[in-house]
């Protein structure tokens, strides 16, 4: 197998990533990483020091990338499929990477904070920064709202990078803080993230390590 893509079900970046893999039936193998084992994490770290999940090697091109964006972009160039992940168009292209990265900084990584906060021992929390990751959601959940008010996916009627972006951070964001009831055109793009048979399948895959995410 020319590709192998180093993951785990759960991570939200990783699902990002599966997205596109699963969009186009592009052939991979999956590397599963439990990064609390020492061993695994000791030869993960030898590939790929910086230690973060996903990436994905390439033995045919000798390439090793890193980083879900970057995955996304290098496979619609080098094993691209019927879904195109940037349109062609410069102006909808930038404005697509700018969707891409509001989504990973504005959406993912508040709730990664929130996340991550719940696993601090106890008495070492930061609730001020936890504070601060909600008031950013909040004012994310406000622009998206006015957004997807008139468009189908992210950046109109073309499934692209950017809702492969959003599908896991509004996945694991509505767990930290719900917005289903107060943003009815996120709720609606959110549901038809759900139904896309792509993030249905990442879904599925992360659903017996559920138990493993502190709600």
């Amino acid at each position: 197998m020319t590709l192998t893509f180093y993951m785990h079900p759960l991570a939200s970046f990783c699902q990002k990533a599966l997205i596109a893999l699963y969009e186009n039936d592009t052939p991979f193998k999956s590397h599963f990483l439990d990064l609390g084992d020492p061993t695994v994490r000791a030869e993960f770290n030898a590939l790929w020091p910086i230690g973060k999940m996903p990436v994905l090697r390439d033995q045919r091109r000798g390439q090793l990338v890193p980083e879900s964006t970057i995955i996304i972009e290098y496979l619609a160039t080098y094993y691209p499929g019927p879904t195109r992940f940037l349109p062609e168009d410069p102006d909808l292209a930038w404005q697509t990477r700018l969707a891409d990265r509001f989504y990973d900084l504005y959406v993912h990584l508040p709730m990664q904070k929130i996340v991550t906060d719940k696993l601090r021992p106890e008495g070492l929390g930061d609730a001020h920064g936890v504070e601060d990751a909600r008031a950013t959601l909040r004012t994310s959940y406000d622009m998206l709202e006015r957004q997807m008010g008139s468009r189908f996916w992210a950046m109109g009627e073309t499934f692209t990078l950017a809702d492969c972006a959003a599908a896991p951070a509004l996945f694991y964001a509505n767990e930290v803080q719900p917005f289903g009831g107060t943003h009815p055109a996120l709720a609606g793009y959110f549901g038809r993230l759900m139904d896309r048979p792509s993030f249905a399948r990442v879904v599925a895959e992360a659903k017996p390590y559920f138990a493993m995410f502190p709600r």
